[in-house]
């Protein structure tokens, strides 16, 4: 399996183009799982439905499965701390060739910084590759706004497939191997 991340600032376009780049892998015979971090309280299941009965009845897992696909939900007994991005990976069939990680932007996880210019009004936002060595490319609309020192491979976030190109071109050096040592908590934002 190869994993890497994709972090950037909330409003910054992760979603709509990495929604482009699965279905761009998938469409390459590549088998794909996400990983993504969600905020506070969320459901995958409908109010009503059984799977929500039965877990708000108090199961400490639910597996809903079909002749199509299966979802896990397990309730945490006691509030605790997210897990790593390490252990969500861990969770993932090892079988996929791509593990893409949306947010994270602070694990060490091979990653691309996903950067656009803030709109006018907008809190400035700063670049996270001087500080990370973690991040290989950056993805931007506009190329001109970096810093002129950017060393990086810079991706256009408005071609989705040149990113493909450059995750499958670089595919060698993505592939993920779990750290030896159980990885501390890594702040998910």
């Amino acid at each position: 399996m190869k994993a890497i991340g994709f972090a950037g600032y909330s409003g910054a376009g992760k979603t709509t183009v990495l929604e482009q780049v699965i279905r761009m892998l998938c469409e390459r015979g590549q088998r794909v799982s996400v990983v993504k971090h969600a905020h506070h309280d969320f459901d995958i299941d409908v109010p009503g439905k059984d799977s929500w009965r039965h877990r708000k009845a108090g199961a400490f897992e639910m597996l809903v499965v079909s002749g199509r696909r299966l979802a896990l939900m397990r309730e945490f007994e006691q509030p605790r701390e997210d897990l790593s991005v390490h252990e969500m990976l861990a969770e993932l069939d090892a079988s996929v060739d791509w593990a893409i990680v949306e947010g994270f932007k602070r694990s060490d996880l091979p990653k691309i910084e996903i950067w656009r210019e803030p709109s006018a009004g907008e809190k400035p936002r700063s670049l996270r590759y001087p500080e990370d060595p973690a991040i290989l490319a950056i993805a931007t609309d506009d190329a001109s706004r970096l810093p002129r020192d950017c060393t990086l491979e810079v991706l256009d976030l408005n071609r989705p497939g040149g990113i493909v190109d450059w995750m499958m071109a670089n595919a060698g050096r993505l592939g993920y191997t779990p750290p030896a040592e159980p990885h501390h908590k890594e702040n998910t934002r």
